[in-house]
């Protein structure tokens, strides 16, 4: 699906990381973007920065008014074709660790952003991208994101691993769900990517990670999860699968 002067895109979680790099990559293909994030988040600042063609909407991706009022933003905008789930948390625990067993508070909250909320962004862009005409056979493509701790989760991540797990299960279940509505969907597991999550890791920290990657051992740049989103939106064959964006990285237990 080709973007034009007409398409919006909706980027949750676009504030920072994968999702700034998203909007600003979105933005250059000529498309508006709408930065639906944390009021807390710099996604304001972003749109401020690329003018008329980008707005802010503060939304909590489990909130279901906030993330319609974002769609409904978006639609106001132009057509919404190109809707991209960035928002995510990786808060660390153990099954069982030196302070008893994880407080199930703590997985269910990392559930409820990284699983539920991504549900929540694709249900309700699809509902709205079903009335779009069709462009090159689509009405609309959602790229979701998981993680490859959906495949190789470390010591520590139940929690993050369980929900992106969950991303890729309904990737497949979705893309066949939305097919008669020309809806796509597809997801990426990104590897070890240069985002918020990372950049805080000593320079030690940073250098065994990027050692671990095959080639190119070095960490992932946000721009490089960029383009693979602009491609899944222009190939229209690509739907229904998660493809894995690591340097063949396979994460070992810790």
């Amino acid at each position: 699906m080709r973007i034009n002067e007409s398409t919006v895109a909706l980027v949750s979680g676009g504030g920072s990381g994968l999702g700034e790099a998203t909007v600003r990559r979105l933005h250059a293909e000529g498309a508006h973007v709408v930065v639906a994030d944390l009021p807390s988040s710099r996604g304001e600042a972003l749109a401020d920065e690329l003018g008329e063609h980008a707005r802010f909407c503060a939304a909590d991706v489990r909130d279901e008014g906030q993330v319609q009022a974002a769609i409904d933003a978006a639609r106001e905008f132009g057509t919404l074709r190109v809707v991209v789930t960035c928002a995510g948390v990786g808060t660390p625990g153990r099954v069982v660790g030196k302070r008893g067993p994880l407080p199930l508070k703590d997985f269910q909250d990392v559930i409820d952003v990284n699983l539920v909320g991504t549900f929540n962004v694709l249900r309700l862009a699809a509902a709205a991208m079903q009335d779009n005409d069709s462009l090159d056979g689509d009405r609309g493509v959602v790229v979701m994101t998981a993680s490859i701790a959906a495949y190789d989760g470390q010591v520590g991540q139940a929690a993050y691993a369980a929900s992106k797990g969950g991303v890729v299960g309904l990737t497949l279940s979705a893309a066949r769900d939305l097919a008669d509505k020309g809806v796509r969907v597809v997801t990426i597991a990104p590897g070890t990517f240069m985002t918020p999550m990372l950049a805080g890791l000593p320079p030690e920290a940073t250098a065994a990670l990027e050692a671990q990657v095959p080639h190119p051992s070095r960490l992932g740049q946000p721009a490089e999860y960029a383009s693979l989103v602009a491609h899944v939106v222009d190939n229209p064959m690509l739907n229904g699968e998660v493809i894995r964006l690591d340097g063949a990285l396979r994460m070992p237990p810790r």
